[in-house]
């Protein structure tokens, strides 16, 4: 046990990352993760009963991939993560979200509340399924490699890892992206989304939705905020600028540069607060984790499994902090 444990950072995974039935394990076992999920949908009012069994069906009515499902869902299973740290006595010094993982960094960090977030998850929706058809489309490479695929629509959505992009686009051009990255070699799979997040094809549906934001009460954030939109803390105005929430579905995605910022302050543990493990496998690979100066856990299993496997992830969480020093609430 270390005399002095290493503060706690939390990682927030975005579209991508969910799965059907994700976390649903913890539902009936974990009763600060369940009250959290259900606020959610009772801030979601008519549709929040329909979105809840959904959530928790084997095979869900709406597709794992569409925004309608992901982003809602993601959103509070991130956010009921969230709050199940905090029950357990740890206070996170920093918080980095990816995608819509941002905004529910965001109500953790009081920026905005609990119903006014919903609100704007679910205008943010509203928007997005009326962008053309798009895709996402995770590649081994770096941002370099890629220049020569881009085009007809496809960009670069995020970079997150040296070697680790996300292009995004239209449908046809990006199937078509596809298959030249296979010609020639390239590892690529798609990401679960049917809209293409992070690039130019949904910014025209955007417009106006600052409007939204704008009308929301808004606070400095509690602990660092660090964006994955801008590969920095956010600070100040910024974390208040509502231009800046409404825009960030289109804004491509600076995952590495944002948790270089947030790892530069040695002997963080990081704790990925919501589906799999994409992030923190990410983070594992960082220079400051693999040279032992901080740590990352994940509080579900790293791939879809029995319920069993959602809680049994958690108890092994909950014992390697109280190995790192932290006496936790029950």
């Amino acid at each position: 046990m270390n005399a002095r444990p290493r503060p706690v950072g939390l990682l927030l995974p975005g579209q991508g990352a969910q799965y059907a039935r994700m976390a649903a394990g913890l539902y009936p076992h974990e009763p600060v993760f369940a009250a959290a999920m259900d606020e959610v949908f009772a801030a979601m009012q008519d549709a929040g009963p329909a979105l809840r069994a959904d959530w928790l069906a084997e095979r869900p009515v709406l597709p794992v991939e569409a925004a309608a499902w992901a982003q809602p869902l993601l959103f509070a299973v991130d956010y009921a993560f969230g709050r199940m740290v905090r029950s357990w006595g740890i206070g996170p010094v920093a918080l980095l979200g990816h995608s819509i993982g941002e905004m529910a960094a965001a109500v953790l960090t009081g920026v905005f509340t609990l119903p006014d977030a919903v609100r704007l998850v679910q205008d943010r929706v509203a928007r997005v399924v009326q962008a053309p058809p798009g895709g996402m489309l995770a590649v081994a490479a770096a941002p370099e490699d890629v220049v020569a695929f881009l085009g007809g629509g496809v960009v670069v959505g995020a970079v997150n890892a040296p070697r680790q992009v996300v292009l995004t686009g239209p449908a046809g051009p990006l199937a078509a992206t596809a298959a030249r990255l296979a010609a020639e070699g390239l590892a690529a799979r798609p990401v679960p989304s049917l809209s293409a997040f992070h690039s130019p094809l949904i910014e025209p549906v955007l417009a106006g939705a600052e409007r939204v934001a704008a009308a929301m009460p808004r606070r400095v954030p509690d602990a660092t905020l660090y964006s994955g939109c801008t590969g920095a803390p956010l600070r100040g105005a910024r974390a208040l600028d509502a231009v800046f929430w409404a825009r960030q579905p289109a804004e491509p995605v600076r995952f590495r540069e944002a948790l270089d910022a947030l790892l530069s302050e040695d002997g963080l543990l990081l704790l990925e607060a919501g589906p799999g493990q994409g992030l923190a496998s990410l983070a594992r690979r960082h220079p400051a984790v693999r040279a032992g100066r901080s740590a990352v856990l994940g509080l579900s299993p790293a791939r879809p499994g029995p319920e069993e496997a959602d809680r049994d992830a958690v108890r092994r969480a909950r014992e390697a902090l109280s190995a790192e020093g932290y006496e936790l609430n029950p």
